[in-house]
């Protein structure tokens, strides 16, 4: 029996913040990808799990504790989550950049903990980490977004 959770919120006019136009485009497209990465991984066969599973292991040891298909799954749900908050509107730039930025601070954390990706004492990648060495473009995004909705807290 499949389990659907649905949250329903409702905001008032004044409760409810749109991002400017601006953002827009670059929410829809890193909201998109995300989202989409997410909805791959949930459906993600044991193989797949074991393996992303071991690479995360590796640069965050606690996690060997956490069976692979778990660890997908909660993965999967941190990605799908993540995804969304850029894509709905309604969530502010300030909560959807620190989503973001927390997401890709940790997978540049995998990078960094993982010694093929990168060339030994240096930041750039070797062939095998630049895939994941890419991901500093979330990161500055995340960064963005989250300075934008702090300084128009203060703009008032």
């Amino acid at each position: 029996m499949k389990r659907v959770f649905v949250l329903h919120i409702r905001l008032t006019k004044e409760q409810a913040v749109f991002p400017n136009l601006r953002d827009v485009p670059t929410r829809a497209a890193t909201g998109a990808y995300i989202l989409h990465a997410g909805l791959e991984k949930w459906k993600g066969s044991e193989e797949r799990a074991k393996g992303v599973h071991g690479m995360a292991a590796g640069a965050y040891p606690f996690l060997a504790k956490v069976p692979p298909t778990t660890f997908l799954k909660c993965l999967a749900a941190a990605e799908i989550g993540t995804g969304a908050a850029l894509l709905v509107p309604v969530v502010s730039n300030k909560v959807a950049g620190a989503c973001l930025t927390a997401f890709a601070g940790s997978l540049l954390t995998l990078y960094m903990r993982t010694p093929a990706m990168h060339k030994p004492g240096s930041v750039w990648p070797t062939q095998a980490g630049t895939a994941v060495s890419k991901d500093v473009w979330m990161l500055g995004i995340g960064l963005g977004l989250l300075a934008d909705g702090l300084t128009a807290s203060q703009d008032g």
